[in-house]
């Protein structure tokens, strides 16, 4: 399961971690302690992720971040015209900030994704690449 490659997480996946609530919660925990961190992200993620959680977990969403767990490895202004062309690609999905600039860094790390969101079945990088997937794929 673990490899030794960098790995991509989404915020259902960072809300699975934290919440024991959330209905991924057992799945994520195992997964979590196995893949190769640190698990890179982008900022709109850790924005999504924050909210989602609630304001008993925002605190702990932060902690990955300053604890080197999770880091921010995505510039949108440098990738802007890429994150449209994605954007319009997936109009009909349709594709989020945060979706579109997760499937550029899969692209430009060549890395995959800890979701358990399943529009990321849907999405294709370089155009026609299937994404590989942690999370979605032990379900």
């Amino acid at each position: 399961m673990a490899g030794k490659r960098q790995v991509i997480i989404d915020a259902s996946a960072i809300v699975a971690i934290l919440s024991e609530k959330d209905q991924w919660h057992k799945l994520a925990i195992p997964l979590f302690r196995g893949l190769q961190k640190p698990f890179f992200t982008c900022e709109s993620a850790i924005s999504e992720s924050c909210f989602l959680v609630g304001a008993n977990h925002k605190m702990n969403v932060l902690s990955l971040l300053k604890d080197g767990i999770i880091e921010i490895g995505f510039s949108l202004s440098d990738e802007i015209e890429n994150i449209a062309r994605l954007m319009a690609k997936y109009d009909s999905v349709p594709m989020s900030l945060t979706d579109s600039c997760l499937v550029r860094m899969s692209e430009i790390l060549d890395a995959p994704i800890f979701t358990f969101d399943a529009d990321f079945r849907i999405y294709r990088r370089h155009s026609n690449r299937k994404i590989p997937l942690f999370g979605l794929e032990e379900v």
